[in-house]
């Protein structure tokens, strides 16, 4: 994605099904929990980069010793930060003969992340401060640990506000900022009305105080704690959380908007919002790493006992497609395959704005996590050539024509041609994107190889997906403008981008997509304000609607134009006026119905359609577009709507 966005997050989880001394007799290590753990954060690095954080749960521990431990941080290299930071203490106890590295017991005893139950945490904040007070995994503290609760995900409410407001209802004094403090306080209040219930049954009925945390912590009934808590929760959310006893669940959306994987074996129980990462972490096949369903919960008791149980009804499968477009690592086996699917279905697309002269054309791509999409644009094209080449052949045949010459042109000067033409500089974007100044530096970001093209000749760059556009305008054309082709085509392997998300990607302000824009423009153009403001009443009078029958308004927008025209808007659009250069630029992108194709399975595609999957996103793209109307910033679910 050439445009900066920040989107998602990451978590890992650790539960070890041994006792500690059963990998230090195997592995050499107590700590091989905590390693796991950091690989599993290393290899999703790129679902985080705003903090991290990690945390530990010790399993029975003695009365008065410390059992929940916790480390955040926001520094720009904070996941190696602090897991350096943690192995350079567990060394230097050791060798102040504060532990003993090699026996299990001392280091549960001593060193903070020498326990059983791990959790990781890597954030790309949608909302809410970019501290360190707002990094995962949040902790509520008690005196009884049946009462400590750490809660870490990657998720985002669309109702946020009217949750606080139940809150507030309650008496609480919910701190503002974040939906996780919102989740983490009703989890919260449950646990606390479920613990209280538990307590009284078991004073009253003369169980001695000395018993009551183990028979407290039998009787957590976490799967109905956790589904009461999650009754009004309106979004796409993975959530994990752990009881300071050690009781810990996973859970996933009801319409599995937010992704999230899991791995049983006989050493350890693991989670994780990727599949790859427990495929290389754990060395284990595809087909043992298991997408947890939809509106499941899977609950790991302090002694060890699975469930799977299910905590919503069963709702229309939405899986993100940003996932499979641009999120997830590509070397998935299943996402590699659909991104090159997606880049051999532009071929008709690209073959048309070409005009079929392969031998005039060079196909690259741009940023490098377009790569693999560009192998099956290039597989596809090579298949329609070679389609080409043999009808021309068995045509010339039977005309009795075919010479060496005939041959020499359809095959060897006409064949799709591909270069590595950009390179991007990651430490220079680093820098960028936290630099006030960053227009001046942005064209920078992207260095380019010279001497490949042909002055003249056609220039088709492959990209993930066109957001906002203004890294093309201001960056990526007028690079690719200095080698001079005569036409510049640049390919979205995802279709227009149309409505803001909800769900947890950095992408909410309407007026900030090209393609909005571009529509806003051909409306004006054509002396069609009355219709922009007709919406705009339109909008207003469907949030005073009952949630569950709010339409969005928004597509009204769109009615009025086929894509191609929104589609050549945008490349009038994004075309740098201030560069030395007349040659055209062209923007493609992918057709919904063509993405849909190409994805396994069903798809979230409400970017795209503006058929959202749940009420909030009604109500959150309808409040998007006042907020744009009334020249109002920010994010459209950060206010009660």
């Amino acid at each position: 994605m050439s445009d900066f966005l920040t989107h998602e997050c990451g978590i890992a989880a650790v539960r070890l099904r041994k006792p500690l001394a059963y990998y230090q007799d195997r592995y050499g290590t107590t700590l091989w929990g905590l390693n796991k753990l950091f690989l599993l954060m290393e290899k999703q690095h790129n679902r985080g980069q705003d903090g991290t954080g990690i945390g530990c749960v010790k399993l029975n521990m003695p009365i008065g010793q410390p059992y929940v431990h916790r480390r955040r941080g926001t520094e720009q290299d904070a996941l190696a930060r602090i897991f350096r930071g943690e192995i350079k203490d567990f060394y230097k106890m050791h060798r102040k003969g504060l532990l003993d590295k090699d026996d299990p017991e001392s280091v549960k005893r001593n060193f903070d992340f020498g326990g059983e139950v791990l959790v990781g945490h890597l954030r790309y904040g949608t909302s809410g401060d970019f501290d360190e007070g707002s990094c995962h995994p949040y902790l509520r503290r008690s005196n009884w640990p049946t009462r400590t609760l750490m809660v870490m995900g990657n998720f985002n409410m669309t109702n946020a506000a009217e949750l606080n407001q139940v809150l507030i209802e309650r008496g609480q004094h919910p701190v503002f900022g974040t939906d996780t403090q919102t989740v983490l306080e009703e989890i919260g209040y449950h646990l606390d009305e479920h613990h209280t219930d538990l307590y009284r049954q078991l004073r009253d009925a003369g169980v001695p105080g000395s018993e009551m945390p183990d028979r407290i912590s039998e009787a957590l009934d976490v799967p109905r704690l956790v589904s009461e808590s999650a009754a009004a929760w309106d979004g796409g959310y993975a959530i994990c959380g752990v009881i300071g006893n050690g009781d810990m669940f996973v859970m996933r959306d009801p319409r599995g908007i937010r992704p999230c994987h899991m791995l049983i074996t006989d050493e350890v129980i693991a989670f994780a919002s990727e599949r790859v990462p427990l495929m290389t972490v754990f060395e284990a096949e595809a087909s043992e790493v298991k997408a947890v369903d939809p509106g499941s919960m899977i609950t790991i008791k302090s002694d060890g006992t699975f469930t799977d149980s299910v905590f919503a009804p069963p709702q229309r499968y939405t899986p993100c497609s940003f996932e499979h477009i641009y999120f997830s690592r590509g070397n998935d086996p299943q996402i590699y395959r659909e991104r090159k699917a997606m880049g051999a279905a532009l071929v008709d697309q690209v073959v048309a704005s070409i005009d079929g002269a392969f031998e005039r054309t060079v196909f690259s791509f741009i940023p490098n996590t377009a790569e693999t999409a560009y192998h099956g644009l290039m597989d596809g094209l090579r298949l329609y050539r070679r389609q080409q080449v043999r009808s021309s052949i068995l045509q010339a045949v039977e005309d009795g024509n075919l010479t060496p010459d005939l041959v020499d042109d359809l095959i060897l000067r006409n064949w799709p041609r591909g270069e590595k033409i950009a390179h991007k500089d990651i430490k220079m974007r680093t820098f960028i994107s936290q630099e006030k100044g960053r227009d001046q530096l942005v064209s920078h970001v992207y260095d380019i190889t010279y001497g490949v093209l042909r002055p003249g000749d056609n220039l088709v760059a492959l990209d993930d997906s066109i957001v906002r556009g203004t890294t093309l305008k201001k960056s990526i054309l007028k690079i690719l403008a200095r080698i001079k082709p005569g036409k510049i085509v640049i390919c979205s392997t995802a279709p227009q981008i149309r409505y803001p998300d909800c769900y947890g990607i950095d992408m909410s302000e309407l007026g900030k997509f090209i393609a909005f824009q571009a529509a806003v423009a051909l409306h004006r153009r054509a002396g069609r304000q009355s219709v922009l403001d007709r919406i705009y009443q339109e909008c207003l009078e469907e949030l005073k609607k009952p949630a569950a029958e709010r339409m969005n308004r928004v597509k009204g927008v769109y009615e009025a134009f086929t894509d191609d025209e929104v589609s050549a808007e945008v490349s009038a659009m994004v075309y740098p006026e201030d560069m030395d250069w007349d040659g055209e630029v062209v923007v493609i992108f992918q057709t919904i119905e063509n993405l849909r194709a190409s994805i396994k399975g069903p798809c979230g595609d409400w970017y795209f359609t503006g058929d959202y999957p749940t009420p909030g996103g009604y109500a959150m793209v309808n409040a998007a577009y006042i907020r744009w109307y009334e020249g109002v910033g920010g994010r459209s679910y950060d206010l009660p709507l």
